[in-house]
């Protein structure tokens, strides 16, 4: 049966919830660093009476058990943090300096928690088992924390059939939830960038191989591959963020290194995005007397949302909060998630939880990695409801 009566979140849930949020935004660790935090949602679930296990070193995974046979779904929340000074002024500030919870992975940890702790007061409406996995290593780009935990078989035994995952979103006022099917974020592809030259006295540059010369006609070769190697109507950004180079303002530099990001959304235009990058560090670095090296990595792949698990969500939405909470993501984002690798895996869907409060502008709003980022906590026990109900209306239509 599909329209089952939601489990709710009452007030008492809400306290506990917001109380956790507030404690790990206090703690917050590094990825691959997350002791104290794996310590914390471990102790939370015993609580609860489930049997955590840690899994690639700093991840937490539970199972819940329904009272009635079915299929399992998995839940998953990130738990590091950034290396960002805090400037929130709140009572519950970071207490590790130059360490914050910037991308709100507190109060996704937080939420998790709170869905961990409805359902497993409420086995009886389960059908099946809802896995949840708490995450290192979000932030830990190329690879992120998703592979490890993947290898270490958190969507086996039981096998996971279909997953949910959210993030606080500033874009979008208290109580929308944003959703789409196909890509939710892009590909996100680091690089580094080799330039070669050949030293000389500045005032003798003839006898030399000008590397940050040669960085000019690159960069902006660099900028134009999306204006004009990708079609109009894909979607892709090149960017430079930082040149590094010479030794003396007298002396010509031999090497200049440069690294930046190419993130795209189809695979055919991340190939050809590598493609034109790989082919514009060559060839103008040879035709300027240099050599270039170039070092393309892949790092996460888009996050897709399957259409099924999509659809069942936007369902849910509707459901539980109103036609008016849901709204519909007409352009994905450009940043980066690893609920991707997931995704690539078993069928999932991941959303945005509106976190700004509706009063204040977007444009005012601190967005995520900055130093003054505060979700509005009354988007906490909108993501648990989500959460919770979503797992429940997922294997219900799974069977």
């Amino acid at each position: 049966m599909v329209n089952m009566k939601p489990i709710e979140v009452d007030e008492t849930l809400t306290e506990l919830v917001v109380s956790w949020r507030r404690h790990l935004h206090a703690h917050p660790e590094l990825s691959y660093q997350e002791e104290e935090t794996a310590s914390f949602v471990e102790e939370r679930l015993r609580e609860m009476g489930l049997r955590p296990t840690r899994v690639a070193k700093t991840g937490v995974v539970a199972l819940v058990e329904g009272a009635r046979e079915g299929k399992t779904v998995a839940l998953r929340a990130d738990m590091d943090a950034l290396p960002i000074v805090e400037e929130t002024g709140l009572p519950f500030s970071s207490k590790r300096p130059g360490v914050m919870h910037a991308c709100g992975h507190d109060a996704h940890t937080a939420i998790l928690l709170g869905a961990a702790k409805l359902l497993s007061s409420n086995r009886e409406v389960i059908r099946g088992c809802v896995k949840l996995i708490f995450q290192p290593a979000e932030e830990a780009a190329p690879r992120g924390g998703a592979p490890s935990m993947i290898e270490a078989g958190v969507l086996d035994e039981p096998r996971v059939e279909a997953i949910l995952g959210l993030h606080v979103w500033p874009d979008l006022p208290l109580g929308e939830i944003g959703i789409k099917e196909g890509a939710m974020s892009a590909a996100s592809d680091p690089f580094r960038i080799e330039v070669l030259g050949k030293s000389a006295h500045a005032s003798t540059p003839h006898y030399g191989v000008d590397a940050i010369a040669i960085c000019g006609p690159l960069l902006s070769a660099l900028h134009s591959i999306v204006s004009r190697q990708v079609s109009p109507t894909d979607q892709a950004v090149v960017t430079v963020g930082t040149i590094q180079g010479g030794q003396r303002y007298n002396v010509l530099a031999d090497r200049v290194e440069m690294r930046g990001t190419a993130r795209t959304y189809d695979p055919a235009v991340r190939d050809r995005v590598e493609r034109a990058i790989r082919s514009a560090v060559e060839g103008i670095c040879s035709s300027m007397g240099g050599t270039g090296v170039l070092e393309y990595n892949r790092g996460y792949p888009p996050t897709v949302n399957d259409p099924f698990v999509t659809e069942v969500m936007r369902s849910l939405i509707r459901d539980l909060f109103g036609e008016e909470a849901l709204f519909e993501v007409r352009q994905p984002a450009l940043g980066g998630e690893d609920f991707a690798f997931y995704a690539e895996r078993v069928k999932g869907a991941f959303m945005w939880l509106g976190c700004r409060p509706k009063e204040v502008p977007v444009e005012e709003f601190p967005t995520l990695h900055n130093g003054r980022f505060n979700p509005d906590e009354r988007c906490l026990p909108i993501g648990v409801k989500l959460l919770a109900n979503g797992a429940l209306r997922l294997l219900e239509v799974l069977g």
